[in-house]
């Protein structure tokens, strides 16, 4: 439309999901530039004007283009304006509206599905109001637009609107696993949620585990984190075959399912222990970008795996000291209760590389309290035993800006965690914790490949990346556009648009 398109300096959207030609709004929006003006807005304001031909009408300065701008950085303003839009006409009381592609399409959904998002449980009638559906649409026809430069190539499905809104409905889903009370989300009910979320997506099989299954796989270190716990533990096993060739290796991910982490016999502090409802982030997210994989359709095979439990002190619940030996043979020390997720990951990796000999295998996980000190909440940590991997992780994330950092895979981290008369002690101390978390699980990755080698690609070698989001589980304020106060549902993004640059013709 022309106030965007060729101005480039002011973003529109209109109370009317209907007026989605760009002929029409170009009807509607001719004034706006005048009005814009007339208001004294600046770069980065936001106006909202009432009653243009009986619509609510809400532009966005964006500033004009400029040629130093990357593709990625245009993205990232198309996406908070779209946000910002979307709150300003909520705000508006529009329950219907279109709002402007401008520099990317699916970038535009989004922002705006993501500003979209509401979550609560309250009965109040404003309350359920909030979580009505709003109906959102591109003005003009939602297509690739200028910097949509990766095209449908290649075995790649291409970039849109569409696109963009199950990029962001699937990071909603995520928000909504993580913010629900545990109570509503144990591992019995989070696999009901994934059945029901997967209803009518195609070239998807989910089976559902229990205690005796676990057993007879061998998997003590699993079971030894659910023993304190009257909840059953639960290991969902999902393959989704995109690919053409049903054979061909899978993509595996790999999910933390801890529904509750009280932490065991080693308790956490009351202080915001509720918060540990979402310790089974990994899960959410992984479970949400595999519907979106699916639900696009994206030409892959893939495995996701997610051992479910809870971490609960009791009589039956492990103890700090004690022996459990995990499903490759390997003797661990539990040093410390509350470090379980690395215990419940470890029979989970296993299974899924031994099982299932993916070329790729990513593991996402509310893991350590350090990666916290690290990194904050800007960046999701990656190890990674793959050079190769690493760069396409770290591209996918910019791309979404749902950013990645390197962290070291040393050996040298060890040195922590092999002190005891066991193989490994599930802890290795303060320092550097998240790393040597990280070393702790790469010992369960079957068929791994050495690190550095110029052979990534080697058959039966398998590449391997573990994410630890415990920094960007949440946000403790809005930043006023789709970032949203609460459960982030990261990196959902990053994951998806991963495996839709990993297809291939």
């Amino acid at each position: 439309m022309a106030s965007s398109s060729s101005k480039q300096d002011v973003y529109v959207a209109v109370s009317d999901a209907q007026l989605a030609s760009s002929a029409a709004a170009n009807a509607v929006s001719a004034d706006i530039s005048q009005l814009w003006k007339q208001s004294n807005a600046k770069d980065k304001d936001t106006r909202t004007f009432y009653g243009l031909d009986g619509r609510t009408v809400v532009a966005v300065g964006v500033g004009k283009k400029s040629a130093n701008k990357d593709e990625n950085a245009l993205k990232e303003q198309t996406r908070r304006a779209a946000a910002v839009a979307t709150h300003a006409l909520k705000a508006a009381n529009s329950k219907s509206f279109a709002i402007d592609p401008l520099h990317s399409a699916h970038a535009a959904a989004v922002g705006a599905t993501l500003a979209d998002f509401q979550w609560n449980l309250k009965t109040t009638s404003d309350a359920k109001a909030k979580l009505e559906k709003v109906e959102i649409a591109p003005l003009g026809d939602g297509k690739q637009t200028q910097v949509e430069s990766d095209k449908a190539q290649d075995g790649r499905i291409g970039l849109d609107w569409e696109t963009g809104r199950v990029y962001g409905q699937a990071q909603n889903f995520a928000r909504v696993l993580m913010e629900t009370p545990a109570n509503k989300c144990t591992p019995t009910l989070f696999c009901e949620a994934a059945k029901k979320q997967f209803e009518g997506v195609a070239n998807v099989e989910i089976k559902v585990h229990d205690l005796k299954w676990a057993e007879e796989h061998k998997m003590g270190s699993f079971i030894s984190v659910s023993r304190g716990s009257d909840e059953p533990l639960r290991f969902l096993e999902l393959t989704y075959h995109g690919a053409a060739n049903k054979d061909e290796a899978p993509l595996a991910f790999v999910g933390k399912g801890i529904t509750f982490d009280s932490g065991g016999i080693s308790l956490k502090p009351g202080a915001a222990m509720k918060e540990m409802r979402a310790d089974m982030g990994g899960a959410a997210t992984t479970l949400a970008s595999t519907w979106a994989i699916a639900k696009l359709k994206i030409p892959i095979n893939m495995v996701l795996c997610i051992p479910l439990t809870e971490n609960m002190p009791s009589g039956k619940a492990t103890k700090p000291g004690d022996i459990v030996v995990a499903s490759n043979g390997v003797t661990i020390e539990v040093d410390n209760t509350d470090a379980e997720g690395r215990l419940v990951l470890a029979d989970a990796l296993y299974y899924t590389t031994s099982q299932y000999k993916p070329h790729t295998v990513v593991d996402v996980a509310t893991l350590t309290g350090a990666m916290m000190i690290a990194l904050g909440n800007q960046f999701s940590g990656v190890f990674t035993n793959s050079d190769s991997l690493w760069s396409e992780l770290d591209a996918a994330g910019a791309s979404e800006r749902d950013r990645v950092w390197r962290m070291p895979l040393d050996e040298g981290y060890t040195s922590q965690i092999n002190g005891t008369g066991m193989d490994l002690c599930n802890t290795g101390g303060r320092l550097a914790g998240s790393c040597t978390a990280a070393i702790f699980l790469k010992r369960f990755v079957d068929g791994l490949i050495v690190d550095g080698s110029d052979n990534e690609q080697q058959d039966g070698l398998v590449r391997w990346a573990h994410i630890d989001i415990a920094g960007t589980m949440d946000l403790a304020g809005s930043d006023g556009g789709y970032n949203l106060k609460g459960m982030t549902g990261r990196p959902v993004r990053t994951l998806i648009e991963f495996a839709r640059r990993s297809a291939k013709a």
